[in-house]
């Protein structure tokens, strides 16, 4: 099965979303659709999060990968919306966690923070977990019970 997955950024987070694309686009288990920007010039962050999470809530993609400075504005941005579950990680271990205990669909990662390839063994780590279940998935479904219009 291939995974469809999307990716997006802001200006700070540019030169690593573009080489986590290509990293992805040479993965055969993966299908990914760069979402922008299409250069490094200022643009602000929640315009592309919302875009990826429009995206991912809606079925269209898999799972998506958000990069900005710190990745705290995309997480922040992504979780506004219902049914999107965006987890900040700094390395592969918190990515990998982030699926098996959270069963996150989107992954946010900081260029500011972590270099290439810290990034990709995070990437690698968020598409290879799975979720765990049992007692992971009785927190989210109370979680899932805060989530207000």
């Amino acid at each position: 099965m291939t995974l469809r997955m999307c990716i997006a950024s802001d200006h700070a987070g540019f030169d690593l979303k573009e080489a986590l694309a290509e990293h992805l686009t040479n993965r055969e288990d993966v299908t990914v659709v760069n979402l922008g920007p299409e250069s490094a010039t200022r643009c602000d962050y929640p315009d592309y999060a919302a875009a990826l999470a429009r995206a991912v809530r809606s079925g269209e993609y898999d799972r998506g990968v958000l990069v900005c400075g710190s990745g705290i504005g995309v997480s922040i941005a992504a979780n506004r919306f219902p049914g999107v579950r965006a987890a900040l990680a700094h390395n592969a271990t918190t990515a990998r966690l982030s699926r098996e205990h959270n069963n996150a669909n989107v992954l946010c990662l900081g260029s500011r923070l972590i270099g290439d390839v810290i990034a990709v063994e995070a990437v690698d780590a968020f598409i290879a977990g799975e979720f765990g279940g049992g007692r992971h998935a009785d927190r989210l479904a109370k979680i899932d019970a805060l989530e207000v219009d």
